[in-house]
């Protein structure tokens, strides 16, 4: 039998060894009745201060051809409007494009999980149907595995140390703390958590470096920060110092700031572990 020796300073690496693997970078599309859409800040939709930024699959099919490491669909009007996740879209991105797929908004049982995963997506990610229904998270893990089950967070900071969870886009409060939710929400099988920042989010001033990283260092599981990216060494903070594990952004690429290709090759000149085309 082998003896594995680990270096002293890669130790706390055993409890999340896949901090060890290549960081992801995520675009994120926001889709509001078929189209991709971008707004300054959460709850937006309502009061028409949205941005249209085009096709979804286009746009999904173009980041694929860039190196995306994944692609996030959020059917952002779903919870709040009780519209179902738009599942053609899906179907023809998993058709055409070669990365895995996730997608959520509106995603309430483990039906509408099936019909997601069975269009073609790789995972599903649940925000307020997990906050009503916990048990959710544990029936989607055992029926189709954590790695597909993805349990999305709004945070906002409320006070000095406390973030809070909301819901429905960000306008409901929930009265759960948010570092507490992340980790119920994988011990009941969560496989990822995405962690979005309303405060910091579609601002461009860079993403909550702290409660990304006191997530990280209390759940085993990968984490993806969100909301918040303006540029690239914004990307590297929350990497490095956050300690996330995966980037999500939208504006930056939705406009032309950024290549998906020119984000990894500033993280790895960073010295940051990416996975290069």
């Amino acid at each position: 039998m082998e003896n594995w020796l680990v270096h002293p300073s890669a130790a706390h690496l055993l409890s999340r060894p896949f901090e060890m693997l290549a960081k992801r970078v995520i675009p994120c599309l926001d889709v509001h009745d078929g189209q991709v859409t971008r707004g300054v800040q959460f709850g937006k939709a309502e009061a028409g201060e949205l941005r249209n930024v085009g096709d979804p699959v286009e746009l999904a099919l173009a980041y694929n051809e860039q190196g995306a490491d994944e692609m996030v669909f959020f059917d952002i009007t779903a919870s709040a409007h009780e519209r179902k996740t738009i599942v053609d879209v899906i179907e023809r991105s998993a058709d055409q494009c070669f990365m895995p797929l996730t997608v959520g908004g509106g995603i309430r049982t483990i039906e509408d999980m099936s019909t997601m995963l069975k269009a073609g997506a790789d995972k599903v990610s649940i925000n307020s149907a997990a906050l009503t229904t916990p048990e959710l998270i544990r029936e989607g893990a055992e029926k189709f595995g954590a790695q597909c089950i993805v349990v999305s967070i709004d945070a906002k900071k409320t006070g000095p140390e406390e973030w809070m969870v909301f819901s429905h886009g960000g306008r409901k409060e929930t009265g759960l703390e948010a570092v507490a939710w992340a980790k119920e929400a994988v011990e009941l099988g969560s496989g990822e958590i995405v962690l979005n920042s309303i405060d910091a989010d579609g601002t461009k001033a860079g993403y909550d470096i702290e409660i990304t990283r006191r997530i990280s260092e209390n759940v085993g599981v990968p984490v993806v920060a969100s909301g918040g990216a303006g540029n690239l060494d914004h990307m590297v903070d929350v990497l490095k110092l956050g300690k996330a594990d995966a980037v999500l952004a939208a504006s930056i690429f939705h406009f032309g700031e950024y290549t998906v290709g020119e984000v990894k090759e500033h993280l790895a000149k960073a010295d940051i572990p990416v996975r290069l085309v």
